[in-house]
């Protein structure tokens, strides 16, 4: 299988998307989009292979969502991709894509319907966190 993980190395929950991926036996393919950017055709396949819209997938919570007034009912999703594009920052992470999908991995229970094979756990993070239990689950 191979898999792509559109990474911010910043975001702990990235970070433990990829460890994940890591332990099911995966090399994905890392593409850091805030130094690579987006495309509106990127963003508008993965949003439709995850079954979500541009709101979705939108990270409310940043200022410059909050700046350009980007959860305003009236905003379009065009208008929240132009802005998206314009600051990549916008996009919920971390978005994986493999042969079986494409999710928002927040939650990270979102990941493992994505992998192969159900993941033998338990997987811990850099820091000794449990991340998927001794039954596979996502914490």
């Amino acid at each position: 299988m191979t898999a792509t993980i559109y990474h911010n190395p910043r975001c702990s929950k990235s970070r433990n998307a990829l460890t994940i991926l890591q332990a099911a036996g995966e090399k994905p393919e890392v593409v850091e989009y805030l130094k690579t950017g987006w495309t509106r055709e990127l963003l508008t396949s993965l949003f439709a292979d995850a079954g979500i819209t541009a709101r979705v997938a939108l990270r409310k919570g940043e200022s410059v969502a909050k700046e350009l007034g980007l959860s305003a009912p009236d905003t379009t999703d065009d208008q929240i991709i132009d802005a998206m594009i314009a600051h990549p920052v916008l996009v919920e992470r971390p978005i994986v894509r493999t042969p079986k999908g494409v999710a928002v991995c927040r939650p990270m229970s979102n990941l493992l319907p994505l992998l192969d094979a159900p993941l033998q756990g338990p997987v811990t993070d850099a820091k000794g966190k449990v991340l998927v239990d001794d039954e596979g689950n996502a914490l």
